[in-house]
């Protein structure tokens, strides 16, 4: 698995779940074109870009393209890099029909061909045997600890803390957790939960 600095924007969840088994960073959806008018979302990219950097990775379809644009737009240039998957055509297995274009997106692209398009976009291939303790990343039981998840109340908890961090309300406890481990050490965590 590829240890990657960077952020990884995609399409949808099929892409993050091909995505998901290849490398260990956060992946953010676009949710397609729900992008366009979810300013959360966009603010939750630009933080995440100045943090670590982003990899836009969309299919190679012109619906990508216009996220893609859309994206390069709206987000600093210096902090986004683009990955490109190869014209493939073809169907997803999950699909009855190829798509609008007969073309793969990125959930129908083999394993070596996406590592191939994030190592060529110069993705920051972290080794993993770094120098230095790495800090442990958030954890579900972490969540359910500070009461942010599996409890009465924790949507609550869980709504007002990403009010006050500034992120987007609708992230779920299970996206909750690599964005605050991206952004967040467990202390800055702990001491912004002792003032909800």
């Amino acid at each position: 698995m590829l240890k990657i600095k960077e952020a990884i924007v995609v399409e949808g969840r099929y892409d993050k779940n091909t995505l998901a088994q290849l490398v260990d960073t956060v992946i953010l959806e676009t949710a397609g074109f729900g992008i366009f008018k979810d300013k959360e979302t966009l603010a939750l990219l630009r933080r995440l870009g100045e943090k670590r950097g982003l990899i836009l990775l969309t299919d190679s379809d012109g619906a990508g393209f216009v996220i893609r644009n859309h994206l390069k737009g709206a987000l600093p240039k210096d902090q986004v890099k683009h990955a490109y998957i190869p014209d493939r055509f073809g169907k997803e297995k999950r699909k009855r029909r190829p798509g609008k274009e007969g073309k793969l997106g990125v959930e129908g692209m083999p394993p070596e061909v996406l590592e191939q398009a994030l190592r060529r976009a110069g993705a920051t291939i972290l080794d993993q045997e770094s120098p230095g303790p790495s800090r442990p990343s958030l954890t579900k039981a972490d969540l359910f600890a500070w009461g942010l998840s599996g409890g009465e109340g924790s949507r609550e908890k869980r709504r007002r803390l990403l009010e006050k961090l500034d992120l987007p309300a609708h992230l779920s406890p299970n996206a909750m957790l690599p964005v605050l481990s991206a952004l967040y050490d467990r202390e800055t965590l702990l001491a912004e939960l002792q003032d909800l």
